[in-house]
């Protein structure tokens, strides 16, 4: 029998996931047992929620998968890094994440009775993760795959075919281009600041209509073959302006958009400003 523990850790949904000879038997999130909505943290109760569940230890478990690789599309964060100078702070934020996910990695301390981890650890490119979790678990033997996202492991989107068990990734869209960004960049535009508010701005959309279209493509370009990119001065995500926080709590971001943003589609709504028509509309547009 074969035990596969599976987590996402200091990232927005902390969770754990168990897998017996490659089926789910557990699967939660952190936000659950502590009640802190989308919980950036170490998911400790969702892992004993899940050895419990199947009455193991971590000794019994063979792999503990993590959805991040800090090794793939390392020439790409190098050439990045030479050519893009984001600035010391920038690299000083992308590093702590980095080692506060090493270090537990190599120390899971849970309490006594759930034993010592033996086996191995393998980290897993954070799209080809995503991409996993859904077509692992579909009937599909052979299925076209896409990944749309923020960022995870330097890389926005990802597509590729997977046939059988096995997945290839075909092509890849880069930092500091992301559809996520721009998406989460201009929830927060619309005055919608919590991480997780994208709901928001898609439920406001049928409201409106897209007359706007004109204005967001000065802000992404998306070209005939489904590539896009972003036009950058509009965006903060890439310099060291942005403050990300993950600390213990719900994940916080500052504004990703710049004062560019604000010039070319107006003035921002506040928090707890009244929606009218020009909101809609843009949501639409969005």
């Amino acid at each position: 029998m074969s035990y596969i523990l599976g987590i996402n850790i200091f990232h927005a949904d902390s969770s754990a996931c168990l897998l017996r000879d490659g089926k789910i038997v557990a699967a939660v999130e952190e936000e659950r047992f502590n009640r802190i909505k989308h919980f950036a943290g170490a998911p400790i109760e969702s892992i004993k929620y899940c050895l419990d569940y199947e009455n193991i230890s971590l000794d019994q478990i063979d792999y503990i998968s993590i959805n991040q690789n800090s090794r793939s599309n390392l020439l790409s964060k190098l050439l990045y890094l030479l050519y893009a100078n984001p600035g010391l702070n920038f690299l000083k934020k992308k590093l702590k994440t980095k080692l506060k996910r090493s270090s537990f990695m190599n120390n899971i301390n849970l309490p006594e009775k759930y034993g010592i981890f033996k086996g191995k650890i393998s980290n897993i490119d954070h799209h080809l993760s995503h991409i996993a979790s859904s077509y692992y678990i579909s009937d599909f033997e052979n299925s076209v795959n896409l990944s749309i996202d923020g960022f995870g492991d330097f890389c926005s989107t990802a597509w590729g075919v997977g046939k059988g068990n096995k997945i290839k990734i075909d092509k890849k869209i880069l930092f500091p281009h992301s559809m996520g960004i721009f998406y989460q960049a201009l929830t927060q535009y619309l005055g919608f600041k919590k991480y997780g508010d994208e709901y928001k701005l898609m439920g406001l959309a049928p409201y409106g209509n897209p007359i706007y279209m004109e204005q967001l493509k000065k802000i992404i370009d998306i070209k005939n073959d489904g590539t896009f990119k972003l036009n950058l001065k509009f965006f903060l995500h890439h310099k060291n302006e942005v403050n990300f926080k993950w600390k213990n709590t719900s994940p916080l971001f500052s504004n990703l958009y710049s004062n560019e943003l604000i010039e070319l589609l107006g003035p921002e709504r506040k928090e707890n400003e009244k929606i009218n028509q020009y909101h809609m509309d843009l949501a639409s547009s969005v």
